[in-house]
């Protein structure tokens, strides 16, 4: 069976070779050949494109694997019942099975697996994902409160010698970069 294996990561301090080293092995032990692999190091959220998983949306369109094997629903999607139950639909519906390795049951060789559960499991995960956005604000919080500084340091631009520049004709892109700092905030401090 053409195997695809689908795996991700929410930040570059994760690693996803814990996933694809067990996913390797059990399509191993299937029999199965892994055709494609797609690895994604950005949260499954749906905030953030994903350009793996829209590789791996294509080609699932497209029929080039029989069969998509992920660690576990959350690592396939974050994004709530509607739209985890629209993406296992959209493989269906291309005839393309999937499978879940943590979660054997959740498996469309087994018949048991209803929408009910993986609606469930879908909310469960939506469920972490705003949890873990509640912690991490919390966090915020807390550093802001002891005093830390939060965000980018304040780029130090001498404004005349952009506006000079600008005045010979020289591009905001080209100034920007030659000083280290990105065009939209030359914009916006020329703005104000």
């Amino acid at each position: 069976m053409r195997t695809a294996i689908y795996a991700r990561v929410s930040t570059k301090k994760q690693e996803t070779l814990n996933q694809l080293a067990q996913l390797r092995e059990f399509a191993a032990k299937q029999g199965w050949e892994i055709v494609s692999e797609y690895v994604d190091v950005v949260s499954g959220s749906g905030k953030k494109e994903r350009p793996q998983f829209l590789a791996m949306m294509q080609d699932a369109s497209q029929r080039k694997f029989d069969l998509l094997l992920f660690w576990s629903l959350d690592r396939l999607s974050r994004e709530g019942i509607v739209k985890t139950l629209g993406y296992l639909q959209q493989f269906k519906s291309w005839n393309v099975g999937w499978r879940s390795y943590t979660q054997p049951f959740l498996d469309t060789g087994n018949a048991m697996v209803t929408d009910i559960v993986l609606s469930v499991l879908a909310a469960v995960a939506q469920q972490e994902r705003l949890t873990i956005s509640e912690r991490t604000l919390a966090g915020l919080r807390r550093a802001r409160k002891a005093g830390k500084v939060l965000g980018r340091p304040v780029a130090d631009v001498d404004m005349r010698v952009v506006e000079r520049r600008r005045a010979k004709g020289e591009s905001l892109r080209a100034i920007a970069s030659d000083l280290g700092v990105s065009a939209a905030l030359l914009c916006k401090r020329l703005a104000a």
